[in-house]
């Protein structure tokens, strides 16, 4: 089986050999999304909480480019530079998936593309 790819318009171009998105059966495996603003290609400045929302802002596009959102998300993990910074995330992160919430990983890297706060990738499943 091929591998069908998904690239949506007006998404943050990847910044290195990788696919946005990828089907594999009825899962969507979502490539990590940094907080690019994809207007203007450059780092949402702000807090880390600003730039979680961007990333999954940015996953949000990839998604509905998918033909789905992120109600259909059932694993994500999150990548952040400090883990201080954890309950900023949390919050961010609450605000944007509903109950119940996707299975989640969160952990502390020592240095994410571009030195940004945070990296986040999901797997969404096609209902």
């Amino acid at each position: 089986m091929a591998k069908q790819i998904v690239v949506p318009e007006g998404a943050p171009a990847p910044i290195g050999p990788y696919s946005p998105a990828v089907w594999a059966g009825d899962l969507l495996f979502v490539s990590g999304q940094t907080p690019i603003d994809p207007a203007t290609g450059d780092i949402v400045a702000g807090t880390v909480a600003d730039q979680a929302r961007q990333s999954i802002a940015n996953v949000r596009s990839i998604l509905e480019a998918a033909g789905l959102g992120l109600d259909h998300v059932v694993k994500a993990t999150l990548f952040i530079k400090n883990m201080d910074d954890f309950a900023a995330i949390n919050e961010a992160y609450a605000g944007l998936f509903a109950k119940p919430y996707p299975a989640r990983s969160c952990v502390e890297v020592a240095r994410l593309p571009r030195d940004v706060l945070v990296e986040i990738e999901v797997v969404a499943r096609r209902s």
